[in-house]
């Protein structure tokens, strides 16, 4: 049996983090480690990557089963890719999967679709797999895509997850209906940890920074093992705040980047999303990450609701705080969460339109602007933010030209994306 295993290229009209970051498809190469234990011959694409169209692997390759893996804004290249695959040769099996499918696989259901796989289970079961042990992912992809995985500044990255799920229940967030919360033992991870060559590690848990003594435990660990890797995790802004012993050590032993989802810039803001934290723990939270010299990664929600005087608001907390990285997210709605249900009505992009629900797009019409004065409020407020002389100076010194010029590349290429929005409409 051949199965080649798919992750496709995004959308023409999804505004892309891919400018700014193309991380390892370790879903992907999960499946293959338990496949190539039950004999299988299995191949991955990395369709990001690739010049080539998808049927010349598939005429190339000719396998028997397809996989295909992504998310929301994934959907109808999905589909597409079916439709392609089909025409080529009908006999082929192909699934769909992925974090999306997992909680809504009503959404993939095509004609040409013959399996929807909710977990990585029912794709084994599918293939026929007997052994489903879980396997360390399987780290020898095609040479040539290796070293052209990176997140923003860590260049050469790979990925390892070491939890399931997410323990919180923000209103606004489609993570806790993926999966109950459950963590790997922390020696499991330090074995996948040494099977990986690269020094860059994207830990890509909902939320890494949450069990203060498990954490200590996987510090010692990485002491006790002899590695010395750089670190980027998820972690809330309230555990950081409370929880400066932990960061202390972990910067120790690698720590160098949090993505911190401060979500808002008021307290108001915060408990409409049940985010359950304070504004005082986001302020105290970057501070001590600067303490540390760790590299906080600012996600905020901007609010359908918002005017001028909220951007401004939101400026001035990012100045007062020296933040230089921002990922500014209008509030998007996603399925199963409490929000999709309140503005289903209120849709600017229709839900079918599934490419530009991409964290990016105003799939809601916004209230006190137009359409137009929200997206350029959006790249006012990023510009005014990274290409201050403070900023372009701190970039340039801790990250060097080349890595910098590339990314500043990559953000010109989403505004381009932002201004077709603001031409438009």
């Amino acid at each position: 049996m051949k199965v080649l295993l798919i992750r496709p290229r995004p959308h023409k009209d999804t505004i892309g983090l891919q400018s700014v970051m193309i991380c390892e498809p370790l879903e992907l190469m999960t499946l293959a480690a338990v496949l190539k234990n039950n004999d299988i011959d299995v191949e991955i694409i990395d369709m990001i990557l690739e010049k080539k169209p998808l049927t010349d692997f598939i005429k190339t390759s000719k396998p028997d089963i397809v996989g295909i893996t992504g998310y929301i804004s994934h959907i109808g290249i999905i589909k597409d890719y079916a439709r392609e695959i089909k025409s080529i040769d009908s006999k082929i099996k192909i699934v769909a999967g992925g974090v999306h499918a997992t909680v809504c696989p009503e959404d993939f259901i095509c004609d040409q679709i013959d399996f929807i796989a909710r977990s990585a289970d029912d794709f084994y079961k599918f293939i026929g797999c007997k052994n489903i042990e879980k396997q360390l992912p399987f780290r020898d992809l095609p040479r040539k895509y290796l070293e052209k995985y990176y997140y923003l500044f860590q260049n050469n990255c790979a990925l390892i997850k070491t939890s399931s799920g997410c323990p919180y229940s923000c209103n606004f967030c489609f993570c806790k209906e993926i999966s109950p919360y459950s963590a790997r033992s922390v020696d499991d991870v330090i074995d996948e940890l040494k099977s990986i060559s690269q020094t860059e590690v994207y830990i890509v848990d909902d939320d890494f920074l949450f069990n203060s003594e498990r954490l200590f435990e996987f510090a010692q660990k990485l002491e006790d093992n002899n590695i010395h890797k750089h670190f980027l995790v998820y972690g809330r802004a309230d555990f950081i705040a409370n929880n400066e012993d932990v960061i202390r050590q972990l910067s120790k032993d690698g720590l160098v980047a949090v993505i911190v989802g401060i979500e808002a810039s008021s307290q108001e803001e915060l408990n409409a999303y049940h985010k359950n934290t304070q504004l005082g723990d986001n302020v105290l939270a970057i501070r001590i990450l600067q303490k540390y010299n760790i590299e906080c990664y600012a996600t905020v929600i901007l609010g359908i609701d918002w005017g001028k005087k909220e951007f401004d608001r939101l400026y001035r907390f990012i100045k007062e705080n020296n933040l230089t990285f921002v990922n500014l997210q209008p509030l998007t709605p996603m399925p199963h969460t409490p929000y999709f249900d309140e503005f289903k009505e209120k849709l600017l992009i229709p839900y079918d339109e599934h490419e530009k629900w991409d964290m990016a797009h105003l799939v809601v019409k916004p209230v006190n602007l137009s359409v137009r004065k929200f997206y350029w409020n959006i790249i006012v407020l990023y510009y005014k933010i990274t290409v201050s002389p403070k900023n372009i100076k701190y970039m340039f010194n801790r990250y060097g030209v080349k890595t910098t010029m590339k990314l500043s590349l990559g953000a010109t290429k989403i505004t381009i994306q932002y201004i077709k929005k603001i031409i438009k409409g």
